[in-house]
């Protein structure tokens, strides 16, 4: 067992927990990275021998570099072209990152403030100590206590009670790919909830639609545009995965543009749909499952205006 002597082992016992922390508070894989490095390298300057609890210090280091971060983050969200969702993370449905945390509870979590988001994410997500995040949130512990609370209050209807199960979500996944390439509108109709919502996330750079999709009318017609248009027949299925805790999968869309697609689903009716294909997102998908299959490289992404989106009517 790595001791304080040893820091640099220490620190790498605790990365992998500490990316989970940066990427649930900032949404963004690569800039959860960062800031574990960032991190690291205040770890190395630090007079180890006066540090108590290394896990303590770091969570508490890397919380407040994710504070830091998040004030210029909201800023650039204030002006990000049409939906923004979360850096898609193929998980294993199995650990899904050790926490019941999906893209649809991350999204709640955006409407949170800084400081209801960490204290939420420490407290009822990674079980840390009140007196701790108090500290961490330089914070009296009552008040830490009511922003947990506040924050719980406002996302608890994300939370799902009962996940689906890995055999179920993969079932659906698969269906909802072989109706929407074969153009079985009807089908498609069957798997969709009534208040249904399609959110889609191309950052300006991909065609994607500027505004969510509501219910399960204006979405079955969506779809039949799509198939009128002839170009989701030709979407190549890369790899199944789960995508924040949901059933999905990433593929190759006509023009070359990447996609996932995450199925939020309960009651074995799809409730949520969310397309990710902002290719500044979906680099390290297109690294780990693109090129095996033949893909372009991240780099060769088309610009936006291949594997257009048809307006939606209504």
């Amino acid at each position: 067992m790595p001791t304080i002597d040893d820091p640099t082992l220490v620190f790498e016992q605790e990365r992998v927990r500490l990316v989970r922390l940066a990427y649930r508070m900032l949404g963004s894989l690569g800039e959860a990275e960062d800031v574990v490095q960032d991190a690291w390298l205040r770890w190395r300057q630090v007079d180890h021998t006066g540090v108590a609890s290394a896990g303590a210090f770091l969570s508490r280091t890397v919380t407040r570099l994710c504070l830091d971060v998040m004030k210029s983050a909201r800023a650039r969200r204030e002006t990000y072209f049409g939906t923004w969702l979360p850096e898609p993370v193929a998980m294993d449905p199995e650990e899904a990152f050790g926490d019941d945390l999906t893209l649809t509870l991350m999204l709640a979590l955006e409407r949170l403030s800084p400081l209801e988001r960490a204290a939420f994410l420490l407290h009822d997500v990674f079980a840390v100590p009140l007196a701790e995040i108090a500290t961490t949130l330089r914070r009296e512990p009552p008040a830490v206590r009511q922003l947990a609370a506040r924050a719980r209050k406002h996302v608890q209807s994300e939370r799902l009670r009962f996940p689906i199960e890995k055999d179920e979500g993969a079932r659906i996944a698969k269906a909802f790919f072989e109706a929407s390439t074969t153009g079985d509108v009807a089908a498609l109709r069957t798997m969709l909830a009534d208040a249904v919502v399609v959110h889609s996330d191309g950052g300006g750079k991909v065609h994607a639609f500027p505004r969510p999709i509501v219910g399960i009318d204006k979405v079955t017609r969506m779809f039949e545009g799509v198939v009128r248009k002839a170009w989701i027949q030709h979407a190549r299925k890369l790899q199944d995965l789960w995508i924040d805790g949901l059933p999905g999968y990433f593929s190759l869309e006509p023009g070359g543009t990447f996609q996932t697609v995450a199925l939020d689903i309960r009651d074995g009716l799809i409730v949520g749909i969310y397309f990710t294909r902002n290719p500044d997102k979906l680099q390290r998908m297109a690294m780990l499952f693109g090129g095996a299959a033949g893909a372009p490289t991240p780099h060769g992404i088309s610009p936006a205006g291949d594997g257009e989106f048809p307006a939606a009517d209504g």
